[in-house]
């Protein structure tokens, strides 16, 4: 699974890189510790009498569909191998795709003293993690964005270390993928993603980094700190 990941990119740095035309959040800060719950950025499209906009919006990390109530779930995650099926994700995969910006995610392995983290990155400063959103009400009545990190069987680094990984997006089908038209059928977007994060999962590498990265709710540990992901050497 991705339940971790670092987005230091600015906003305007955002917009630059996706070509986003507005709904800039210019309250994001960068984080290197971004953890479920919280709030990140997202790309997505929406069309409008004819006219489609691409914008950078303020998220949810964790789905909450507009009918889900309550504590119903809010996966982080959904599997590429069933998203286009699962009743809680096959609304949004069929019309509510995003980018979900990030410059590398973490995940961690045990060992005899404990959890290890390690930063999984590509060869860019950032990559484009397919997502989902939706869109509904929150307990005080206003619109509010989640989204969920689209995931698949790890064929990177991170198989060493865990058994799935997000589903990054080549440059060449941001666009495809971001469409807002209403996919008729699926199968053809699913096979899209499988080859395309191949393709990018040859680009994947992984070190070690601090256990700081461990607790995402230490308020000593600044999630603004570069050094969280700068690599550390093992002891033997």
């Amino acid at each position: 699974m991705c339940g971790r990941f670092a987005m230091d990119q600015k906003t305007d740095d955002l917009i630059q890189e996706f070509v986003a035309e507005g709904g800039d959040f210019r309250d994001w800060r960068p984080s290197y510790n971004v953890a479920p719950t919280e709030t990140t950025l997202v790309v997505r499209e929406r069309e409008h009498d004819g006219d489609v906009t691409r914008t950078l919006d303020a998220v949810s990390w964790g789905l909450r569909p507009a009918w889900s109530k309550g504590k119903s779930p809010a996966p982080i995650n959904a599997r590429l191998e069933s998203v286009a099926t699962n009743g809680m994700f096959r609304n949004a995969f069929a019309a509510r795709r995003c980018i979900v910006p990030m410059n590398g995610y973490y995940e961690w392995q045990t060992l005899p003293d404990g959890k290890q983290p390690y930063y999984i990155h590509g060869q860019t400063p950032v990559l484009a993690a397919a997502g989902l959103y939706e869109v509904r009400k929150d307990d005080d009545g206003e619109w509010a964005l989640s989204m969920t990190i689209i995931t698949r069987e790890a064929a990177d680094a991170s198989g060493e270390i865990h058994d799935r990984m997000p589903v990054f997006l080549t440059d060449d089908v941001r666009a495809d993928w971001l469409r807002p038209a209403k996919l008729g059928e699926t199968d053809s977007m699913v096979s899209m993603l499988d080859s395309v994060s191949l393709t990018m999962a040859s680009t994947i590498t992984s070190y070690p980094v601090s256990r700081r990265v461990n607790s995402s709710r230490d308020d000593s540990v600044a999630k603004d700190d570069p050094t969280l992901v700068e690599p550390i050497e093992l002891a033997e």
